[in-house]
């Protein structure tokens, strides 16, 4: 006589189908000592919503016939979550986050501000997830839910992609050191500044400005050199953003 789902939240509320024979006219389903609600009921099945519980308790079909031999059903806590990382990503999603807690093992679903997705379980500790789009940038709340029921209290920031719209100056001597204004927007979580293949210190003054001071030219060659700029949310280049100036000669 199968039980289907054998394990349910501790909360109670979980709906559970018991399959065998001789079940018609059911007058009870005890989940241990209590009393479950019968919803619907057939010969071959009783399909019951579970009281609350814990633990692992023996779950029996009353008839006019009798009492059936006990099955199994194990009550499972909510989830608790410690941690996401990393806390923020691109506003495509796509990207994967760790969450750590306990009670993680019967994960089903990850929320994100509503969107749902369906984690890799690691272990009863841990879990991983593909992080679904976002309708915009901005926190969300995030929430698993498990056998257990389900638990929130974490949150994840969607970033929007970086632009990039001027350098000044934009350009300067081979030999590096220019200070240089960068404009665009979504650059407050800004990474890294790249001109060319060589990467550059920075400063990140607003969320539309970020100071940067020139490398070198790897060979101390003149030209003009590509700028990258890579945030949370993701990569802009200007190509030929900034160009390197022979030094004079005489």
């Amino acid at each position: 006589m199968p039980i289907s789902p054998n394990q349910g939240s501790t909360g109670g509320g979980t709906i559970v189908t018991i399959t065998g024979t001789n079940l018609g006219g059911a007058t009870a389903v005890h989940f241990g000592s209590k009393t479950a609600t019968i919803t619907a009921n057939t010969p071959t099945s009783v399909t019951v919503i579970s009281p609350s519980g814990s633990g692992t308790v023996p779950v029996t079909v009353t008839t006019p016939g009798g009492t059936s031999n006990p099955l199994s059903f194990f009550y499972v806590g909510a989830p608790f979550k410690s941690s996401i990382s990393p806390v923020s990503g691109v506003t495509a999603g796509g990207n994967t986050v760790t969450i750590n807690g306990t009670g993680l093992t019967t994960a089903t679903t990850v929320s994100f501000g509503g969107v749902t997705a369906t984690p890799t379980v690691v272990n009863d500790g841990q879990l991983t997830v593909a992080v679904p789009a976002g309708t915009g940038p901005g926190p969300v709340s995030v929430s698993v839910t498990t056998a257990g029921g389900t638990n929130n209290g974490l949150s994840y920031t969607y970033v929007d992609a970086p632009t990039i719209a001027t350098l000044n100056p934009n350009s300067g001597p081979a030999s590096g050191g220019t200070v240089v204004t960068i404009t665009g927007t979504n650059l407050s979580s800004t990474q890294s500044v790249v001109f060319g293949a060589t990467p550059a210190p920075f400063t990140v003054l607003s969320d539309t400005t970020v100071s940067v001071v020139t490398p070198p030219t790897p060979d101390g060659a003149p030209g003009p050199a590509d700028v990258t700029v890579t945030t949370t949310g993701g990569s802009a280049t200007l190509a030929g953003g900034f160009t390197y100036l022979a030094g004079p000669g005489i």
